[in-house]
């Protein structure tokens, strides 16, 4: 059974798999997480991980450090809790992730916060 969800102009479909949820999401064009989002659920930075694959669009990512990334399609995505993150250019990013919730960045051996490889 699908669940959807619109949340600051984010679209978001998403599948369970065991105890993971597979979902497609779409950022609108102009959408920014420190606009859009940040207002709803508090906080500086987004503290979730992202991973999945980028099936269209581009997306831009700010870390609390400064540090920033492009992620275009297609093409792999892996964003590290605690960011910023706003689409780049005139076209919606849709964006294909596998996520555990409150839980991704652990089951993915990923840092709790953006650290420098």
């Amino acid at each position: 059974m699908s669940d959807f969800r619109e949340t600051g102009g984010v679209r978001m479909e998403s599948e369970r798999a065991g105890e993971a949820r597979i979902s497609r999401v779409t950022y609108p064009a102009g959408y920014r997480w420190s606009t859009h989002l940040k207002p709803l659920v508090g906080g500086d930075w987004c503290l979730h991980a992202h991973v999945g694959y980028m099936v269209s669009g581009r997306m831009a990512v700010e870390y609390a450090d400064g540090c920033t990334e492009e992620f275009a399609a297609p093409g792999a995505v892996v964003v590290q809790p605690e960011h910023d993150a706003w689409v780049v250019g005139d076209e919606a990013a849709v964006f294909v992730q596998v996520d555990f919730e409150g839980e991704t960045a652990k089951r993915f051996g990923l840092p709790e916060r953006h650290a420098h490889s």
